[in-house]
């Protein structure tokens, strides 16, 4: 396939990705508008019959003093990764970002590589020689994906030593998810472990409510959202970025962002920020107060938010990054461990990848990000 790349506009880029079943939410236009301290441009691949068959939304950060950037596209570019002329994709778009003024190239391609499932996670969990997610047989591997990787690196794209299999990376390379396609909401509800569903009937027995709510409650979603930042110790984001992000998300689609409340008595208990693009639905943030926790307001707020993306006709419920960690003394092992009561599945991406287009500047950027 011959193929030309240029720049489109937002209307291009947002009509394309509204044409596929799900893209992710860091590759609609918007998301432009939510990193404010970067520049953005849409560009567009197109085939001999000059049809869009492609779109990257990049992300331009200076570096300070001159005139230099680094091209980042989130989870993106969204392209047909498996095509057999993978270069003839990736080669128009090293050199228009070279021309820009891009020392570097980030790009996290959507590309899944391992599955695993519940079972598989929780019998990992209590294997005491069982580390992490790859020293357990993987459920499902995708052998195109592998063939992606090596594609990339003849090319010359680059990863840590780690193969950015870190939960530090700019997007997690792993994720939890619940497939929703070709299943009943009761078959869904069934795969949750007893512990979950039992959490679900003590939350409507207590009579936990889970409700919606609008721009005028983001601020008491930073309440909650604070007071978790003080409790697991990560610097919260500030009001107004949420704010931003309703305001330019929901602009470009009224059901992009959604804001849940789980609420005891009249006292809000925790809330959660939900994303929606096509058929894939994310958790994207959540919260909670420290008080109320014995009558299971995150499990009740979940299973709400669950079955709304399922009456939405989603494929996919992404609760979002998870380390790959099964040690119970790593600090990050709760995220996993919490999330595999839904009966979902573990996710491996192939991770980030960089490519250095001035190796000097390049190398800079590296220890300045190590030093960090």
């Amino acid at each position: 396939m011959s193929l030309t790349l240029r720049t489109i506009s937002r209307e291009q880029h947002l009509a394309y990705i509204q044409s596929l079943p799900a893209a992710s939410h860091c590759q609609v236009p918007a998301w432009a508008d939510v990193k404010t301290e970067w520049r953005s441009e849409n560009l567009g691949w197109f085939d001999r019959n000059n049809q869009l068959v492609g779109v990257g939304l990049v992300l331009y950060r200076q570096l300070p003093k001159i005139k230099r950037y680094l091209a980042y596209l989130p989870e993106g570019p969204v392209i047909n990764w498996y095509a057999p002329n993978l270069d003839d994709w990736l080669q128009p778009m090293l050199q228009h970002l070279k021309n820009q003024g891009a020392f570097s190239v980030k790009m996290g391609p959507p590309v899944v590589i391992r599955r695993w499932d519940a079972p598989a996670i929780k019998s990992g969990i209590q294997d005491p020689e069982v580390k992490r997610l790859r020293d357990i047989e993987a459920t499902h591997i995708e052998p195109r994906a592998f063939e992606v990787s090596d594609r990339l690196r003849k090319m010359g794209w680059q990863q840590g030593e780690d193969g950015g299999a870190g939960f530090g990376d700019v997007q997690p390379r792993y994720v939890f998810q619940v497939p929703l396609a070709n299943r009943s909401l009761d078959d869904v509800l069934k795969g949750f472990n007893q512990l979950w569903r039992r959490n679900i009937k003590k939350a409507e027995k207590a009579g936990v409510e889970v409700v919606q709510g609008g721009y005028e409650d983001l601020a008491e979603w930073q309440r909650l959202y604070e007071i978790t930042a003080v409790r697991d110790r990560f610097r919260p984001r500030p009001l107004s970025y949420f704010q931003r992000m309703w305001t330019v998300l929901n602009n470009e689609d009224p059901n992009r962002m959604r804001l849940y409340f789980a609420r005891h008595n009249g006292v809000n208990l925790s809330a959660a920020t939900m994303l929606v693009v096509g058929g894939h639905v994310w958790y994207s943030y959540g919260a909670s107060d420290n008080i109320g926790r014995e009558v299971r307001p995150s499990n009740a707020m979940q299973w709400r938010m669950l079955r709304d993306a399922y009456a939405m006709g989603a494929t996919v419920y992404d609760l979002r990054g998870i380390s790959d960690s099964l040690d119970e003394s790593d600090h990050l092992f709760g995220l996993i461990q919490f999330k595999v009561g839904t009966g979902g599945e573990a996710v491996e991406y192939i991770g980030e990848w960089d490519f250095p287009l001035n190796k000097l500047l390049h190398k800079a950027l590296d220890i300045y990000m190590s030093r960090r």
